[in-house]
């Protein structure tokens, strides 16, 4: 007995939409595809470019010179558990992916942050589409990545981008909106122009929630990456997938207290840049 209610389905009106831009598109995707693949490639042979005993060593110095003593003995050992338990390449390749999508995450969730909480309409605007973003499944995001983008490591960035985008560009919104007003009137006062209270006054004082919303960004573009596993996206994620195919206990195991590596790695170098020395300890 078929329903006399009307049925709704999203993929009649995706999936033209999708196979129109793949058709008539598809230089520029091909485009896009060649320079973030050039990218990762370029910065993973950056990387094993030194044997990892000396990529650890370098690091660590260059981190305790900048940074301090606390963040510099994570750098060792985190890194030093990923070589440890054999998958130094696939560490690389994480960590590589893991910073360029949280990096565009940032370039593109900043400037919509600071203008959502400047402008209450674009901030309604955004409102239910972040929700949505926030509440599909993040594995849907791979769908139309692949479809876009074929398989490998460049539908996984895509979709990781996207995933990453809510919450900071939501906490990005939040910090300029919890800034006093005495302290954007005392700059204007002072007749700094509109950038200098940007740079000097704004962004000083959220940096405690910008903080936040960064660490959101890594953690959930970590666990977007496992999940690319499942398209060819290499690294970490893909031993994942591997031991939950295999059904190999120890090496899923290995792979995931690796990642658990990485985030704590690209956290803490995170906050010790950009909070200060102080902030990043625990």
């Amino acid at each position: 007995m078929s329903s006399i209610l009307p049925t709704f389905s999203p993929g009649a009106w995706l999936t033209p939409a999708v196979d129109w831009l793949n058709v008539h598109w598809h230089p520029l995707f091909a485009f896009i595809s060649d320079v973030i693949q050039l990218v990762l490639n370029g910065l993973t042979a950056l990387l094993m470019i030194l044997p990892p005993w000396a990529l650890i060593l370098v690091s660590t110095a260059l981190v305790l010179k900048l940074l301090g003593l606390r963040p510099a003995v994570i750098t060792a050992l985190t890194q030093g558990f990923c070589w440890g338990v054999g998958l130094w390449p696939e560490a690389i390749q994480t960590i590589t992916l893991v910073t360029v999508a949280v990096v565009l995450s940032v370039a593109i969730a900043f400037p919509l942050g600071v203008l959502a909480a400047r402008r209450p309409v674009l901030e309604a605007m955004l409102r239910p589409i972040l929700d949505i973003m926030q509440t599909v499944p993040p594995w849907v995001y791979l769908i139309p990545a692949v479809i876009l983008f074929s398989l490998g490591s460049v539908p996984a960035i895509i979709a990781t981008i996207v995933y990453g985008i809510p919450p900071m560009l939501r906490l990005t919104t939040l910090a300029f909106k919890q800034i006093p007003h005495d302290l954007q009137e005392l700059g204007q006062a002072l007749g700094a122009p509109p950038r200098t209270v940007l740079l000097k006054i704004e962004i000083p004082a959220a940096m405690p929630t910008l903080l936040v919303g960064l660490n959101q960004c890594i953690l959930l573009s970590l666990a977007m990456v496992v999940l690319a596993g499942l398209v060819g996206s290499g690294g970490l994620g893909a031993e994942v997938t591997r031991g939950l195919t295999r059904m190999e206990m120890g090496l899923g195991l290995r792979a995931g207290l690796a990642i658990v590596a990485v985030a704590l790695l690209l956290d803490r170098l995170s906050k010790a840049a950009l909070g200060g020395k102080e902030k990043a300890r625990p």
